[in-house]
C-alpha cells in the first residue's frame, strides 16, 4: 500500500540518547547557532484557496512552486523574507483548527506577527477589504509607543501588524549577538488607542 509523504514524517522522529549525540568542545551556549532567519511558518487550512486569496490579497504574499515530492493538498507563499505554508486539513482531523466563528481577537492569543513600516496604509487597507481588527497602542508612558493591529485569517489564526522597531531592546545576556529591523514608521495617534473596527 502506498503511503504519502505527510504519513511517514511521525516515523522519521528521533530522540537521541545521551551516547548518541555528537561530542563539541565547547557548551553550545559558548558559540552562537547557525540559524539565519525565520524561514516560514505552517498552517492548517480548511479550504486553501481561501487562505491563499487571504494571505495574497490582505498581505501581499505571492504563490510560489511546492516541491513535487509533497502530494497533499497546500500552498507555499513567500515575501517580506519568510514563507507561509498551508496545509489542507484532513476531514477526520477535525479538532486541529480554531473555531473561526467566535471571532476573537485576543492580543495575548497565539498568533504570528509582521513588522510594518506603514501602520496607516496598512490599518486603510484592512478598512477598504472589510476586515474585522483590534488596534491598540502600548508603551506610550516610556515614551516608545508601538502600534498593533490585530485581525485573523479565514481559518482562526491571529496575525498582528506592528511597528515594534519603535521598542528599544534592553541587552541581556547574549543579546549583542541579535539583530534589528531599523526605525521607520509612526501611526496617527488622534483614533482611541485601543478599538474593534469593522467596515
Amino acid at each position: 500500500m502506498e503511503t504519502s509523504q505527510r504519513e511517514e514524517e511521525p516515523q522519521q522522529l528521533h530522540n537521541k540518547n545521551e551516547e548518541d549525540r555528537p561530542r563539541n568542545h565547547g557548551s553550545s551556549t559558548d558559540r552562537s547557532m547557525p540559524l539565519m532567519a525565520l524561514n516560514h511558518v505552517s498552517r492548517l487550512c480548511r479550504s486553501v484557496e481561501a487562505s491563499v486569496e487571504f494571505y495574497t490579497t490582505v498581505l501581499g504574499f505571492v504563490p510560489t512552486c511546492r516541491p513535487p515530492t509533497l502530494d497533499f493538498d497546500g500552498a507555499w507563499l513567500f515575501n517580506y523574507g519568510v514563507g507561509i505554508h498551508l496545509v489542507q486539513q484532513e476531514e477526520e482531523d477535525g479538532g486541529d483548527l480554531p473555531d473561526a466563528s467566535l471571532d476573537r481577537l485576543d492580543p495575548m492569543d497565539n498568533h504570528i506577527s509582521f513588522q510594518c513600516e506603514d501602520m496607516g496604509a496598512m490599518e486603510q487597507r484592512l478598512k477598504d477589504l472589510g476586515v474585522k481588527y483590534l488596534r491598540r497602542t502600548i508603551n506610550e508612558e516610556q515614551g516608545s509607543p508601538i502600534d498593533q493591529l490585530f485581525f485573523n485569517d479565514p481559518d482562526g489564526f491571529m496575525i498582528e501588524i506592528c511597528n515594534c522597531e519603535n521598542l528599544e531592546l534592553v541587552p541581556a545576556a547574549s543579546m549583542s549577538i541579535a539583530t534589528t529591523p531599523p526605525r521607520r514608521s509612526k501611526m496617527n495617534r488622534s483614533d482611541p488607542a485601543s478599538q474593534i473596527t469593522r467596515s
